[in-house]
């Protein structure tokens, strides 16, 4: 069953109504009521394309927080081979917002690492929603040596509202777990790539994605703080998210624009979680692709575009 979002009730009564006259010919043979229900979805279909032609970026930020879309479990399952995971910092313990190991993309050994969100109660609660801890980032450090170590091109998956913010978090070094995993991002001379599949939220985000190229699905959002964090800051106002996630320029097609991405990737009509596997399939062949074009660049080649990348951020949009 659609889960739908606030924007998109008229839309839900108009599918709802198609389903309930198929409902109705199943159980009253001989009733013919395909050219209605063909009808009814053509309007829904025409329905969807005029509200995602034109998302807001706070529309778009429900977008990406739909239960429904691919999460980093399964892109794994469905582009990767042989995955191994890997657990624990080596220090205090393992966190299940951060899942990674090794694994074989397009045949070639790699070292994923990804935020997992969960995909019910159960599963959200155990991933903490995909609010890593300080054991988290401390992870993805031990699994980016571990790559770097065996020159194995890394691939990240961000998908998380932000670091966990818990008194727990902080008492073990939540800031500067962070802080090492970003700085490991940019010391590491392999191939890494990551792509935003759902939110990028913070440093949370930032400590996972600094990587040679990043990719971000078309309605996903990668921004300083949540729309309703910034909201509750500037206008002591959580309400005033719309406001606020205009203003951030928190949208794929935003960051694009000022050099912060390098590539969208476009998501099925009605977003990812209305075809999980076409999306997932088009976040395959984009990692290919940007895999493909750090083939064969030298360590330090890699580094130095790397940091010329995030030293470049911001410099092609500020005009605008």
């Amino acid at each position: 069953m659609t889960s739908y979002l606030d924007f998109e009730k008229p839309l839900a009564e108009i599918e709802g109504k198609a389903r309930e006259l198929r409902a109705m010919a199943r159980q009253n043979e001989g009733m013919d009521i395909e050219n209605e229900a063909k009808a009814l979805d053509a309007k829904a279909e025409t329905m969807m394309r005029d509200l995602y032609k034109s998302l807001t970026p706070w529309r778009k930020c429900q977008v990406a927080r739909h239960p429904d879309r691919p999460h980093c479990r399964d892109y794994i399952e469905e582009l990767f081979q042989e995955y191994t995971p890997l657990a624990g910092d080596r220090n205090f313990a393992d966190d299940h917002a951060v899942m990674g190991g090794l694994a074989r993309f397009n045949d070639q050994p790699v070292m994923v690492i990804g935020h997992e969100k969960g995909n019910d109660t159960k599963s959200r609660i155990e991933r903490n929603f995909g609010m890593a801890r300080p054991e988290g980032y401390r992870k993805a450090i031990r699994l980016m040596e571990m790559a770097d170590k065996f020159n194995l091109p890394v691939v990240s998956l961000v998908d998380t509202p932000g670091a966990y913010p818990g008194k727990g978090a902080e008492e073990r070094g939540q800031s500067e777990a962070i802080a090492r995993s970003t700085e490991k991002c940019l010391q590491i001379g392999v191939p890494f790539v990551s792509v935003v599949i759902g939110e990028g939220g913070s440093g949370g985000a930032v400590a996972f994605a600094t990587a040679n190229r990043v990719a971000m699905l078309e309605h996903s959002v990668y921004s300083v703080i949540t729309p309703e964090g910034c909201a509750s800051i500037l206008w002591k106002d959580a309400e005033k998210m719309r406001e606020a996630a205009e203003a951030m320029r928190i949208t794929a097609q935003n960051l694009l624009e000022l050099a912060v991405i390098d590539r969208v990737i476009p998501e099925p009509l009605g977003g990812a979680h209305r075809d999980r596997d076409a999306t997932v399939q088009a976040v395959g062949k984009a990692i290919g692709q940007m895999l493909g074009e750090l083939k064969g660049q030298s360590r330090d080649k890699l580094l130095k575009d790397r940091r010329a990348k995030f030293m470049a951020i911001g410099s092609k949009g500020l005009a605008a």
